[in-house]
């Protein structure tokens, strides 16, 4: 716990950015009669029947120091899909970074062991 601590309380280091990364699983629902509007004298009607329309996976990654953040959304929750957005982060937000500090809400993160394969790494920099 005081590794995390610490690292939380750096200074800012634009070569050595700190972000976060967290991911979720939402439902998709779909309303099967549109809601009625409201008039006057008379509320809003909705009806709490609903479509699934399956699952979408988000991403959320922030920069809290420099109050940067950032959404992306996949269709499945898969390692490959969170190793591209880590490839995205790397390749995309932070070029020119030295290191990137990724925390995360579990350090034994079931994708980080095989972050990467099956996406290509930048050039010059190993794999893994």
């Amino acid at each position: 716990m005081e590794d995390v601590l610490e690292v939380y309380t750096r200074p800012y280091d634009s070569h050595r950015p700190q972000v976060c990364l967290d991911e979720t699983s939402r439902q998709l629902l779909a309303e099967v009669t549109p809601p009625v509007p409201v008039v006057p004298g008379r509320p809003a009607r909705q009806d709490y029947e609903y479509v699934r329309e399956g699952v979408c996976n988000v991403f959320l990654v922030c920069e809290p120091l420099r109050g940067w953040r950032q959404v992306t959304c996949s269709q499945r929750r898969t390692r490959i899909d969170w190793a591209h957005c880590v490839k995205e982060l790397v390749d995309v937000c932070y070029p020119d970074a030295e290191r990137v500090v990724l925390v995360q809400d579990n350090p034994e993160h079931p994708h980080a062991r095989v972050a990467v394969r099956g996406v290509p790494a930048r050039r010059g920099q190993a794999v893994g």
